[in-house]
C-alpha cells in the first residue's frame, strides 16, 4: 500500500470545487469541477480525493474516447488509495430512500475514505437508473445529502441528442423533462402538454391546468413530424401520456393524426430505465418506468397484434457497466500508471432484477476484463422472507455492511496472495 497522496482539487489545475447551495447548472458544465457542501468549502472533505481523481478521469476519457487503453498513460499521481478493488453503488434504496439518506450511508462513504481500521482509501463511482434530473442536479442533490464531494456524472442520453431533431419527452413534474433534454442537448423538444394543448380531444380524460397551458409550446402538429420517444421519468399522468405515446407509435413517420397500415413506420421508444419496482419512502415497492413500459407493450399489442419494439438504458445494460468500467480504468491510469480497471468491483444494489441480474450477466460477459461482484442490501426493493429473482454473491443488511465486507474481503485476498509467495519463495529456496 503507498503512503503517498493525491493533489487535492484546490491544487489540482483547471479543476473547480463548488457549493451545493450556490453552483449552477452553467458552472458545472464549463469544465471540470466537483461540488462541496458548504461546511466543507474551506476545508477539503475526506472525499476530496475520491471526488477530484474521478472528474479529471471523466474528463480525461471523454476527450479520448471509448479508444482511451490505446493512449500512452500520463505519469501517475501520489496517492494513498488502493487500486485493485473499487466499489459502485446504486442509489435509491442503497444511499437515498425517500430523499433522505438512509442512515448507514454516511458512514459507509466515510468508511471508503479512510476512516476504517486498515486506513486504507478505496476508489467508488455512482451508477443510478434515476431519470428526470440532469446529473448535475443528482450531483448537487447527493453533495448536500451525502455530506460529501460529489463529481458530476455521465448519461447515454447526451450521445441520443446528436442522432435526433423533434422528440417527444415523457415524465416528471410539469415541464421539467424537457430542460432535461435541452440540457443534454437536444434541439427541438415536445411534451404531452404541448400536444395536449394544441388538439385537446387528444386526452378525453385530462385536461391542462392553467400553469400547464402556460408553460406548453403551441405549435401545429399536424405539420411536425417526432423522430423519436423518449421517456426520461416516472409518468404522472399514464392514461394521458401512454395515448400520446400509442398515437405516435402507431402514426406515419411520428406524424400526429396520422395511422400506419402496417404499424411500423412510428418512432423509436428509448426508456430511462426498466425497473418494475423501486424504493421510496413508502414501506413497500412502488411501481415504476418498468411497469410503464410493460404496460404500453401490452396495450400495443393488443391493438396491432405485433409486439412493440423498445430499448431501455440503464441497468442491466451492458453498456451501463462497460462506461463504468472504462472509467475506473482511466482512474487507474491517471492514478497508478496501471492501463487496466481495478481487478474487482463491488456492485452494491438493491433491485435483483437490474442491480445484481446486470452485475451478473456483465462479470459473465466477454466484456467485462475484471470481476464484477454483486452485493445485495436489505434496505430497498428486495425485502427480507422473499428469494430474489437473481442471486447476489453476498446479501447483508445495509450499504456499510457491504462497504465492510469488500474491503475485509480484500485484505483476506491480501493476506492469502502474501501466505503464497512466501510459500513459493521457501520452495524455490530448499530446492537450490
Amino acid at each position: 500500500m503507498s503512503d503517498r497522496i493525491l493533489l487535492t482539487p484546490s491544487a489540482k489545475p483547471g479543476l473547480r470545487r463548488l457549493s451545493s447551495i450556490s453552483a449552477t447548472f452553467e458552472e458545472l458544465a464549463l469544465g471540470p469541477s466537483v461540488v462541496v457542501p458548504p461546511e466543507h468549502m474551506m476545508k477539503p472533505s475526506d472525499a476530496h480525493e475520491t471526488a477530484a481523481a474521478m472528474e479529471m478521469a471523466k474528463h480525461r476519457l471523454e476527450e479520448t474516447g471509448p479508444r482511451a487503453g490505446e493512449i500512452t498513460p500520463p505519469s501517475p499521481q501520489e496517492t494513498t488509495f488502493t487500486d485493485k478493488y473499487a466499489f459502485a453503488f446504486d442509489i435509491d434504496g442503497v444511499l437515498i430512500r425517500g430523499g433522505k439518506p438512509i442512515p448507514q450511508a454516511v458512514e459507509a462513504m466515510r468508511v471508503l475514505n479512510g476512516q476504517n481500521e486498515y486506513g486504507v482509501k478505496v476508489p467508488y463511482i455512482f451508477v443510478t437508473n434515476g431519470g428526470g434530473k440532469t446529473e448535475q442536479e443528482r450531483c448537487l442533490d447527493l453533495s448536500r445529502q451525502l455530506e460529501m464531494e460529489i463529481s458530476p456524472g455521465h448519461t447515454p442520453m447526451r450521445d441520443m441528442a446528436q442522432k435526433y431533431g423533434t422528440v417527444l419527452v415523457v415524465g416528471g413534474e410539469g415541464d421539467k423533462c424537457r430542460a432535461v433534454a435541452e440540457g443534454y442537448g437536444f434541439k427541438d423538444v415536445v411534451t404531452p402538454g404541448d400536444i395536449i394543448k394544441d388538439n385537446n380531444n387528444t386526452t378525453p380524460f385530462r385536461k391542462l391546468t392553467q400553469d400547464e397551458t402556460d408553460h406548453s409550446r403551441a405549435r401545429n402538429f399536424g405539420e411536425t413530424e417526432i423522430e423519436a420517444i423518449f421517456v426520461f421519468a416516472d409518468s404522472r399522468d399514464w392514461a394521458g401520456d401512454q395515448q400520446i405515446i400509442l398515437d405516435l407509435l402507431m402514426s406515419k413517420h411520428g406524424r400526429l393524426g396520422t395511422r400506419s397500415e402496417t404499424f411500423e413506420e412510428g418512432p423509436p421508444i428509448y426508456f430511462s430505465h426498466n425497473d418494475i419496482v423501486w424504493s421510496t419512502s413508502h414501506n413497500l415497492s412502488r411501481i415504476g418506468m418498468g411497469a410503464l413500459r410493460a404496460s404500453l407493450e401490452a396495450m400495443y399489442k393488443a391493438i396491432t397484434g405485433k409486439e412493440l419494439t423498445s430499448t431501455a438504458f440503464g441497468k442491466p445494460q451492458i453498456g451501463t457497466f462497460q462506461f463504468a468500467t472504462r472509467l475506473l480504468q482511466q482512474w487507474r491510469r491517471d492514478t497508478h500508471g496501471i492501463n487496466a480497471p481495478p481487478e474487482t468491483v463491488y456492485f452494491v444494489g438493491d433491485t435483483p432484477e437490474s442491480d445484481i441480474r446486470g452485475t451478473n450477466e456483465f462479470n459473465a460477459s466477454e466484456l467485462s476484463g475484471n470481476t464484477w461482484y454483486s452485493i445485495l442490501v436489505r434496505t430497498g426493493v428486495f425485502q427480507e422472507g422473499t428469494k430474489p429473482a437473481f442471486q447476489p454473491n453476498m446479501t447483508v443488511d445495509n450499504v456499510l455492511e457491504a462497504v465492510k465486507y469488500g474491503i475485509q474481503r480484500e485484505v483476506e485476498k491480501g493476506l492469502k496472495s502474501r501466505v503464497q509467495q512466501l510459500s513459493e519463495q521457501q520452495e524455490a529456496i530448499i530446492e537450490e
